[in-house]
C-alpha cells in the first residue's frame, strides 16, 4: 500500500505565482509612469492618485465585509484598480471624481459581477469611461504648466505640428499616467522580465495600429506623425497595462494574437474617424466583450484529436 500515489484533480503543474503575487508586480511596475505624473503635474496628482487608491480598496473591504464574504483586499487587485484609474484622469479632476469612479470600479464593474476574475471589462477603464461620459467636461479639461490646452492629439486632428521628442518624454498635457512613454516602458520592462506579461497583445497592438495609421492615418510614412500616434494618449498605457489584463483577455495564444489585432483596427478606426482624437479605452473595452466569442475559435484541439471536413472535430 506504501507505493499508492494520491492523485489530484489537474492542474497538476502548478506555478508559484499567486494573484496577490501579480498584482503587486503590476503596482510596482506603474510606479514609474505614477512618480512622473507627480512631478509632471504636481500634488494635485497625488491627491487623486492616493483618493483613487483607497476609495478602490475601501470599496472593496466595504462590501466584502457587508456581503460576508472573504476580504481579498491584500491581493493588491482593488490597488492595481484605483492605480490605473488614477493615471486615466486629469490633473484638473476634482476630488470627488476619482472617489466616485473608484466605486463604480469595484462595485459596479467587479463585485457585482462576482468579484475577481469575474468581471467582463477592465474596472479602470470601465469607470474611466463612466466618469467620460457623465462628466464630459471636466475629463476632457487638461491643463498643463497651469495652462488649459488640447492634446498632442487634438493638435494633430486639427492639422498642427507637435514636437515628438516631448510627447515620449512626457513633457505634454493629458492624462496624470499616460504622458511619459519612457515611464510606462520602463514599467513594461518589469513586468516582462517578471513574466507577468509577453509581447503577443501589445505587440500585435502596436504593431496593427501603426499599420492602419499607415493606411488610413492620411499621413503616409510621416515619422513624426506616427511616433505622436503611438506616444500620444493613452496607447502605451492601453497597450502594456490593461489590454493585458489577464481576467478581461483571451488566454489562448491565437486569441492573443486575434485580440491584439481587434485593438490596434479599433483604435486607428477611434482615432481617425470618430469624434475624439483618443479611443483605446473604448477600443479595449469594446473588444473585453469580444474575449469569450475569440477564445470559442482558437482553443487549440486536445492532443490526438483532429479537424475533420465541414469542421467538425473527430
Amino acid at each position: 500500500m506504501s507505493d499508492l500515489r494520491k492523485v489530484s484533480s489537474s492542474p497538476h503543474i502548478r506555478d508559484k505565482a499567486t494573484s496577490s503575487n501579480i498584482m503587486r508586480d503590476v503596482s510596482i511596475a506603474l510606479v514609474p509612469a505614477a512618480a512622473f505624473g507627480v512631478v509632471h503635474f504636481g500634488i494635485n496628482a497625488l491627491l487623486i492618485i492616493l483618493l483613487s487608491v483607497v476609495s478602490c480598496v475601501a470599496t472593496e473591504y466595504i462590501y466584502e465585509k457587508l456581503m460576508h464574504k472573504p476580504v481579498t483586499i491584500m491581493d493588491f487587485s482593488a490597488v492595481v484598480t484605483g492605480l490605473l484609474l488614477a493615471m486615466n484622469l486629469p490633473v484638473s479632476a476634482v476630488w470627488w471624481m476619482p472617489v466616485l469612479g473608484g466605486i463604480f470600479a469595484i462595485l459596479v464593474v467587479k463585485q457585482l459581477f462576482g468579484g475577481l476574475g469575474q468581471n467582463f471589462m477592465n474596472p479602470a477603464l470601465g469607470a474611466r469611461c463612466f466618469l467620460m461620459i457623465s462628466f464630459a467636461g471636466r475629463m476632457t479639461n487638461y491643463t498643463y504648466d497651469a495652462v488649459t490646452g488640447a492634446t498632442p492629439l487634438a493638435v494633430l486632428r486639427e492639422g498642427g505640428s507637435v514636437d515628438a521628442l516631448q510627447m515620449i518624454i512626457g513633457n505634454t498635457a493629458g492624462m496624470i499616467g499616460e504622458t511619459s512613454v519612457i515611464a510606462i516602458v520602463i514599467g513594461a520592462a518589469y513586468l516582462l522580465w517578471k513574466g507577468v506579461i509577453d509581447l503577443k497583445i501589445p505587440g500585435t497592438y502596436l504593431l496593427t495600429f501603426l499599420v492602419f495609421m499607415i493606411l488610413f492615418g492620411g499621413h503616409g510614412l510621416d515619422s513624426t506623425y506616427l511616433v505622436a500616434q503611438l506616444a500620444g494618449g493613452g496607447l502605451m498605457l492601453g497597450a502594456w497595462f490593461m489590454a493585458t489584463d489577464y481576467v478581461t483577455s483571451p488566454i489562448t495564444p491565437y486569441g492573443q494574437i486575434v485580440y491584439g489585432v481587434i485593438l490596434g483596427i479599433l483604435t486607428g478606426i477611434f482615432r481617425c474617424f470618430g469624434a475624439s482624437p483618443e479611443g483605446v479605452s473604448y477600443a479595449i473595452i469594446f473588444s473585453n466583450l469580444l474575449v469569450p466569442l475569440i477564445e470559442k475559435f482558437t482553443v487549440p484541439l486536445a492532443f490526438g484529436k483532429v479537424k475533420a471536413k465541414g469542421g467538425q472535430k473527430a
